[in-house]
């Protein structure tokens, strides 16, 4: 057997134990709480991660020491270990992993542990138990955001954490907040309900997809200012196009005018490595169950320390917490089990490497947009530089509008996408893949491009 037909045994066999572990129940394999579960191998095809080895993947790498993550983001051997980690339903090609990413087993099964514990004592098991664990997830997320934990609120998402920045604001009638064309429907709306009820002033800045660079962007938000304005409302990843904005810039810019930034960071947190200091944010929200793989529902609200006490809670606090950051944290009574595994999902990011995935995301991206970038009617929303993209890319396609390109897609080749229209400026399907993503996928979606491209979509 040569090595081409000896690798795909292995592979085959790793696969196939893979769905045979996953398939037994779990009475029958009691795993401990903390685990990184994902089939590994460099020999036989098949080990485990496990708690012991938060590292694991490091190690797959390690008959190439020292490699840069550019040069591991075309390893097959090592992206397919990764990639069983996951349980998708490889029948359909999901590149829509920008709205909800799917967790790895290691998440799914401590969601369950942890759902267990809740119902075998709920009032002592969540408040002894779970409660003091969501400060193990506020330190992990902490250190990775390069921030203090004490500046960390976990929330249920990007949503929640910005609204309650964007209610909590003190703000007058006539104060005016900027934004763009292309920032989060949510956001924009909740903007509007202070317009209506507080007479503050939207106002929006459009730019082009691509720009022309990151020196017009900031350009663009600095004409747009005027002495009535209060906020800057951005995205660091716009998730429209996966355009990555000069926020640093901006929120440097704005400072020294006195003017607040929120920066909606829900498309790019754990998709690529920065900090709260590259940022210089004072506010800062993101969703942790899209490029963490976190559990659905989970996210946190980033804010400066000296800020705190500014910042009105989104649900009633009382004033003793006024430069608290967990009185962002009082919902009332909410899905405990899920916050939890975050910890898990942090681990899992660990391993993989976030400068490794980050390559590996831009990988599949220029993959699928140099095989359709010279096509005719085809035209590429996303930058191709680092500095201002990574996994997200949108595309459009003349003649035909985003909706109808992704009902094609799923309907003739079960490629999931996702249409992105901004009025009077594009229609687009915006493309997402993910670690767990396989050449083979993007390929079929470039293939499904030539054709409409080429063929149409009649």
């Amino acid at each position: 057997m040569d090595v081409v037909n000896l690798r795909l045994a292995l592979r085959a066999a790793a696969s196939h134990l893979c769905r045979a572990i996953a398939t037994v129940p779990a009475r029958l394999a009691p795993l401990p709480m903390n685990r990184r579960h994902f089939v590994v191998s460099a020999t036989a095809g098949v080990a485990t991660l496990n708690a012991s080895t938060p590292r694991v993947a490091e190690r797959l790498v390690g008959w190439a020491p020292g490699s840069s993550a550019v040069a591991i983001a075309d390893d097959e051997d090592f992206w397919f270990q990764v990639q069983q980690a996951f349980t998708v339903d490889r029948n359909n090609i999901n590149l829509n992993n920008g709205s909800v990413a799917p967790s790895p087993r290691s998440v799914q099964r401590a969601q369950v542990d942890y759902l267990t514990m809740t119902n075998m004592s709920p009032s002592y098991y969540v408040d002894e138990m779970l409660y003091p664990g969501f400060e193990v997830v506020r330190r992990r997320l902490a250190t990775r955001f390069g921030c203090d934990p004490e500046e960390i609120a976990i929330t249920r998402n990007t949503t929640e954490a910005l609204e309650a920045v964007q209610f909590g604001l003190a703000l007058e009638r006539g104060d005016e907040i900027l934004t763009t064309t292309q920032d989060y429907p949510s956001m924009v709306t909740t903007w509007r309900q202070r317009e209506r009820r507080d007479g503050v002033v939207l106002r929006f800045i459009s730019f082009p997809s691509p720009p022309p660079s990151v020196d017009d962007l900031v350009s663009r938000v600095e004409r747009a200012i005027t002495p009535r304005t209060k906020v800057i409302h951005v995205s660091h990843v716009y998730y429209t196009t996966g355009q990555v904005f000069p926020v640093r810039r901006i929120c440097q810019m704005a400072r020294a005018k006195g003017i607040e930034v929120v920066v909606d960071g829900g498309h790019s947190f754990a998709q690529f490595p920065f900090t709260r200091d590259e940022l210089d944010c004072d506010y800062f929200g993101t969703s942790l169950h899209k490029w963490l793989s976190a559990p659905v529902g989970t996210g946190f609200l980033y804010v400066r320390k000296a800020k705190i006490p500014r910042v009105w809670s989104l649900f009633a606090s009382p004033p003793e917490m006024a430069d608290n950051i967990r009185k962002f944290e009082g919902i009332g009574t909410f899905p405990v089990h899920i916050r939890n595994p975050i910890t898990e999902a942090v681990d899992f990011w660990e391993a993989i490497g976030p400068e490794r995935k980050a390559a590996r995301l831009r990988l599949l991206r220029r993959r699928w947009v140099n095989a359709v970038r010279d096509l005719p009617r085809v035209k590429i929303l996303t930058p191709d530089d680092d500095a201002q993209s990574c996994a997200l890319g949108a595309m459009s396609l003349d003649g035909v509008t985003g909706p109808q390109l992704t009902d094609w897609l799923m309907a003739k080749h079960r490629v999931h996408v996702r249409p992105r229209e901004v009025p009077n400026e594009f229609s687009a399907i915006r493309v997402t893949p993910n670690v767990y993503t396989t050449l083979e996928e993007v390929d079929v979606f470039a293939r499904a491009i030539v054709h409409a491209a080429t063929r149409g979509i009649a």
